[in-house]
């Protein structure tokens, strides 16, 4: 005979499963996501629990549960934004993350999140790892670029670099060192990669103006300029690149129409030599100075849109800010030139001017863009300069010249 309080307590059971596993039943991963919206049906079955502190045994357990899953829809659907919206890898990153924190929010349970950006990295065909230390859960990714501000590991000759370091601001992992689980995934071959070539077509109505002036030859110049803080979102996290990456990040459709077309119509009536200076001048006098220590606490590079958002920048910030403006108008070939602490640029014109600088058979003339202690015109370096080892960090030669 079953008595009543059993029956009660098995009824109450069965309905405390069904809430909680019932409850994601024909349950849609929506959201909007800069310049579309992701919207699929996630199956039932893709959600699976995990503690907060995980084992090498939680992880292996997660995975082999969750690839037991309906997951391929939401793979595919991934996948297919990727491609319709041409994402970077880094953007691509970032919708992962979306998609992660609705199945599993972040502030919930930490580890559970990192888990499933894990998981649909991976089957995205990307070579990412994790790797446990006592208390928290690192997740790495194969790439073969230069990123200096993040640490990696090496596997043969393989280097695996942090995506979730930004997580553990401070952390020292030599002290309290990951321990990689490992779990063959076998379509996790890809390498990931930092370089950003297309931004998102923002909504023109999501975007804001900032009034810009500058003077030179005794005109003041005005611009306003339209700019989205979406973009400040992208690269919160973005890590110091090489400088190849990071000086050709484009900007966004309306930031560059607001810009660009202007500089050009100002520019119209000067030569080549006297539009070069104006952006040089522009670069160095239209924003605000300050170091990234001061700004950030930190090295940070800044892409050429974020610049122009930013109330303050440094060196590096308005040599690829200048090198861009140079690039669109112009496209003269250009090196950025590294000093101790500091980098420049310089561009080859038809002709050199003043002190040159030889690289790789070309002939170059220094272009300040950073404010300086003497008002320096084209094919002039600071005093402080003159005498200091420098290096080429990125030399720029269009197509055919």
């Amino acid at each position: 005979m079953i008595r009543p309080l059993n029956v009660w307590c098995t009824l109450l059971l069965i309905f405390s499963l069904t809430f909680a596993y019932g409850q994601h039943k024909d349950q849609r991963l929506r959201f909007d996501f800069y310049e579309g919206t992701f919207n699929t049906a996630a199956d039932s079955t893709l959600w699976v629990d995990a503690p907060k502190t995980l084992t090498s045994k939680d992880v292996k357990a997660f995975y082999n549960r969750l690839n037991l899953s309906g997951y391929q829809a939401v793979i595919d659907s991934l996948k297919a934004f990727q491609q319709h919206y041409q994402l970077s890898d880094w953007l691509y990153y970032q919708l992962i993350r979306r998609a992660a924190q609705q199945i599993s929010p972040k502030e919930n349970n930490y580890a559970r999140y990192t888990l499933y950006k894990w998981f649909l990295l991976a089957k995205s065909g990307y070579d990412a790892r994790l790797a446990l230390t006592s208390s928290k859960v690192i997740f790495y990714v194969l790439n073969d670029e230069d990123v200096e501000d993040i640490p990696f590991f090496m596997v043969g000759d393989k280097k695996y670099i942090c995506l979730n370091y930004h997580d553990y601001p401070n952390t020292n992992l030599n002290q309290d060192q990951p321990i990689p689980v490992n779990i063959n995934i076998p379509e996790a071959t890809k390498s990931f990669s930092y370089k950003i070539t297309r931004m998102p077509d923002f909504s023109p109505d999501s975007y804001i103006d900032k009034e810009l002036q500058f003077t030179y030859n005794h005109k003041v110049y005005y611009f306003n300029i339209k700019l989205n803080k979406d973009v400040e979102t992208i690269f919160a996290n973005y890590p110091v690149v090489d400088f190849e990456s990071y000086f050709n990040i484009p900007m966004s459709k309306e930031t560059y129409g607001s810009l660009i077309p202007l500089l050009k119509k100002n520019l119209t009536n000067m030569d080549q030599k006297k539009g070069v200076d104006y952006l040089m001048r522009f670069t160095r006098y239209a924003f605000l100075y300050e170091t990234d220590e001061e700004n950030f606490g930190k090295e940070k590079r800044l892409s050429p849109e974020e610049t122009l958002f930013a109330k303050y920048s440094d060196c590096d910030d308005r040599a690829a800010l200048f090198f861009y403006l140079v690039k669109e108008i112009y496209n003269l070939p250009m090196i950025a030139v590294l000093y101790p602490t500091h980098i420049t640029m310089a561009v080859q014109f038809d002709k050199p001017i003043g002190t040159p600088i030889i690289y790789k058979g070309r002939v170059y003339s220094f272009c300040e863009p950073t404010p300086q202690a003497e008002n320096l015109a084209i094919g002039s370096i600071a005093k402080k300069w003159m005498d200091k080892p420098y290096e080429v960090v990125y030399q720029y030669t269009p197509t055919g010249k």
